[in-house]
């Protein structure tokens, strides 16, 4: 047993909570949501410790705050959590939005109040588990537990199709996790093998030598599960079901928090597991990612009910996330980090919006509203700038974190390393561009249809603006998009250590000739040093152009804000 418990203690506190909760009589509903929110503030109080000077290195690439218990002793797995740049801010986004979350929506659920407040809870638990975990059997344990209470959030909580929803949502899930199930088990007795003893750790693992087919089908296997998480085009189709039949609260964690696994799972596991299986489907992956960023703009556009707009319009900025990534630039990697996080707050702050306005008229087609702005001008106005953090308008966060994954995109056939190839890096750049075009198109649209124009709808002029409750969601939420996008400095240079880790590690290991494999005797070829030595020389050149631009970004990120300009850093 080693190291700290700043995380499990983090891990365990919504836990306490669900138990504490199901511990009070079932009547108390206004107990059951202060012990929620209790909970969920105290965890976030927690987690931002995590940051605090002793406990979080900025400048350190590898993992800290590590705490590394044995858990099974017969199988190898350990309890071992982690944070890195990462992983650390996804971290702080699942513990700011959850208190938000319960704050917003608790109200608008009446029946089974204990119940589902503690499935939140164990949601919570489970998520937090996710993004810390450094082990692969206990990263797959928390996988699962994610998907329980999601379940039930939708069957019992949703609408009148939600057996449907979270019969599909469940049979999706599971069919990529069985598969990634399989390839774990390949790993493990690989790992075994080479390594002359049982483990499930995934940095011992990481430097287990599998042959190049295997690691092709190894990488398969994860990639199909953490593509339907994303989810990536065609493997979206249970996302605006799942959305449309969830109550708000799950649809705020849902898309806030739980899609970004899947771009997690790709940077944390996949990819640095299986390099040369992510170099052989990198194309493909790249390719799917502009379809699904065209494809959900345009087909968001011709939604009528706002939810399924919102739903998939998650697609399309989910696959600037998965392009960035793919990329394999610093450039792109640290822009879909900082993409995931602007978009949990900005499509958490629309589906929470779509659920002000279902609580007060009970439908969501556009056709139902209009001229909203006079009845709630509080709301429209916040509405309207979390409107324009998701259209990536300058200054707010959205345009960074897709100005970077395009950017990165762009350059990638300049800096890619030997063995990784992608096709026309320009021209995807170019394409996932028009996305952001798309995306603006979509969103005023729907704006001008909620709230502009004639105020025709009798129920519509009676409608009353934000509580003091409600605004105590809002603002919260158009602060953090105001800040991410005024100040991105900071959170990046938080990220550069380990993206640029993640790199120049990736870079090594795919300019080998056949990788490792030859461990295993199944290709006999030597490893090429030349090859790799041209992956670091340019991964240098490469580190240096993102300092010196965003630098440039901070700068002029800092002018906007009225700051002094800084300099340096990616």
């Amino acid at each position: 047993m080693t190291g700290s418990f700043v995380l499990p203690l983090l891990l365990g506190l919504p836990l306490l909570g669900a138990i504490f909760v199901m511990c009070t009589p079932k009547a108390e509903t206004a107990l059951h949501r202060g012990i929620g929110m209790a909970f969920t503030v105290i965890t976030l109080l927690a987690s931002l410790t995590i940051l605090l000077p002793g406990n979080y290195q900025p400048t350190a690439a590898g993992y800290q705050l590590v705490c590394d218990i044995e858990w099974i002793p017969g199988l190898g797995a350990h309890f071992k959590v982690g944070v890195d740049g990462i992983s650390v801010f996804l971290v702080l986004l699942t513990t700011v939005l959850m208190p938000l979350t319960l704050l917003g929506t608790g109200q608008a659920i009446e029946k089974n109040v204990r119940e589902f407040i503690a499935a939140m809870l164990v949601l919570e638990t489970g998520m937090l588990g996710a993004f810390v975990s450094l082990d692969i059997f206990l990263f797959y344990v928390f996988w699962e537990v994610m998907l329980i209470p999601m379940y039930l959030l939708i069957g019992i909580w949703g609408g009148q199709r939600r057996l449907y929803a979270s019969i599909k949502f469940v049979i999706y899930t599971m069919v990529g996790s069985l598969l990634m199930l399989v390839a774990i088990f390949y790993l493990y007795v690989k790992g075994g093998e080479v390594l002359g003893a049982y483990t499930t750790d995934l940095e011992q693992l990481m430097t287990v030598a599998l042959p190049y087919n295997a690691q092709v089908w190894c990488f398969a296997a994860f990639a199909l599960a953490f593509a339907i998480k994303v989810p990536l085009f065609p493997l979206h189709t249970w996302l605006p079901d799942a959305h449309v039949e969830a109550p708000t609260a799950g649809s705020v964690i849902l898309a806030g928090v739980l899609l970004k696994f899947g771009i997690y799972g790709f940077l944390r596991y996949a990819i640095p597991l299986f390099p040369h299986g992510a170099a052989v489907w990198a194309p493909t992956i790249m390719v799917l990612s502009v379809i699904g960023i065209i494809y959900g703009a345009l087909v968001a556009f011709a939604q009528d009910d706002v939810k399924k707009l919102v739903a998939y319009s998650s697609v399309s900025h989910l696959g600037f996330c998965s392009l960035g990534v793919f990329a394999m630039t610093t450039y792109g990697i640290s822009g879909s980090i900082f993409a995931m996080l602007s978009h949990g707050l900005t499509t958490g702050g629309l589906f929470l919006g779509i659920g002000v306005l279902y609580e007060r008229r009970h439908t969501r087609r556009l056709a139902e509203y209009g001229g909203i702005w006079k009845q709630m001008p509080i709301f429209s106005g916040l509405y309207l700038i979390i409107v324009m953090g998701s259209a990536g308008l300058p200054a707010l966060s959205g345009f960074v974190g897709e100005f970077l994954t395009i950017l990165g995109t762009f350059i990638a056939g300049d800096t890619l390393p030997a063995g990784y190839s992608i096709p026309m890096p320009r021209l995807l750049g170019a394409l996932a561009a028009t996305g952001v075009v798309l995306g603006a198109i979509y969103l005023l649209w729907m704006f001008q249809k909620v709230f502009f124009g004639k105020l025709d709808k009798a129920k519509n002029g009676k409608l009353k603006d934000l509580s003091g409750r409600e605004l105590g969601v809002f603002i919260p939420l158009v602060i953090g998009i105001f800040l991410l996008g005024l100040f991105p400095r900071p959170l990046l240079v938080v990220m550069e250590p380990a993206v640029k880790k993640f790199t120049r590690e990736f870079s090594v290991r795919v300019a080998e000739c056949d990788g490792p494999a030859h461990k295993f005797g199944s290709i006999n070829c030597d490893k090429n040093q030349a090859a790799i030595q041209g992956n670091l020389d340019a991964l240098s050149r490469g580190a240096n152009g993102v300092q010196k631009a965003m630098g440039s970004v901070g700068d002029d990120a800092a002018r906007a804000g009225g700051a002094a300009p800084h300099g340096g850093t990616p």
